[in-house]
């Protein structure tokens, strides 16, 4: 089991994207009899990796606490096409109210975490490992670094908080990567990531020699990785990042680094298609 956010982030994040979809109450779902129940099945229409199901609990609790969920899935399970999700029982007010919100969460998620999967499974036999970035949706990144997780990827810094990753501008500030890395030694703290961008080579050897245990290849070519593996010889761990895609990760592991980062699969989302079924006949 992955370890979901905390449940103060979920239930604030739902009560956002619901206020934004309700406003002022929902007016369609009014037509409906106030007294209705119903039942539905959430289908898949492809495959993917399960993921969302806190956010759509958090949902129907939010909206009534008389819905109920029956999940035949758990967060990281690969579902087929065509298969059923879950089951959501009750009134049917509350059910039609935040259909498309949950739908929404379950979309995002889910979308993530097998774009995830998908570049994983790419990496198998090689020792590398796949992270994310800070490249999420606002206000969603907790939930989304989740989806990462639970399509077997690793997660980078959660934030501006919790590592260094010293970029290109903060080099320039600096003056040079060798006063930069400096810095960054001096100021780490308790922090364990502490990570230095570099361009070339040549920023490569700057910054080993300056005592960066971590190292950012930006943008670098096959060859040009394969050469930064061999100057380094295990001095630092290696990440290489820029254009990864689901069609070039597995040759860059495949070049020696420690870690891949991707932006991919939290900013290019390809949202799930799912379907929430009513039965026919209500069952009240």
């Amino acid at each position: 089991m992955h370890k979901l956010p905390p449940r103060h982030v979920i239930a604030e994040q739902v009560r956002q994207a619901l206020a934004e979809d309700i406003g002022t109450g929902d007016l369609t779902a009014t037509l409906v009899p106030d007294n209705d129940t119903t039942r539905a099945t959430l289908i898949s229409r492809e495959p993917a990796v399960v993921c969302g199901i806190a956010w759509v609990k958090e949902v129907f609790d939010q909206l009534d606490p008389d819905i109920s969920i029956d999940w035949l899935s758990h967060d990281g399970d690969d579902a087929i096409n065509e298969q059923a999700w879950c089951t959501i029982q009750g009134p049917s007010r509350g059910i039609l109210t935040g259909e498309r919100t949950a739908l929404n969460f379950l979309q995002l998620l889910s979308g993530t975490a097998t774009a995830t999967k998908r570049m994983v499974d790419q990496l198998k036999g090689t020792t590398a490992q796949l992270l994310d970035t800070r490249k999420t949706v606002p206000g969603l990144r907790l939930a989304q670094k989740y989806a990462v997780r639970c399509g077997g990827g690793k997660n980078h810094r959660l934030g501006l908080y919790d590592g260094i990753l010293v970029k290109e501008n903060h080099i320039r500030a600096a003056g040079s990567v060798t006063e930069a890395v400096t810095a960054a030694l001096a100021h780490s703290n308790d922090v364990s990531l502490i990570e230095v961008e570099v361009e070339s080579v040549a920023e490569l050897s700057q910054a080993l020699a300056a005592g960066a245990q971590r190292l950012l290849l930006d943008n670098f070519s096959l060859a040009q990785l394969r050469r930064a593996v061999q100057i380094n010889a295990g001095q630092a761990q290696l990440e290489a990042s820029g254009n990864v895609t689901v069609k070039t990760v597995r040759e860059i592991a495949l070049t020696g680094v420690n870690f891949v980062s991707s932006g991919a699969m939290t900013k290019d989302i390809h949202a799930v298609d799912l379907s929430l079924q009513f039965d026919e006949s209500p069952a009240n």
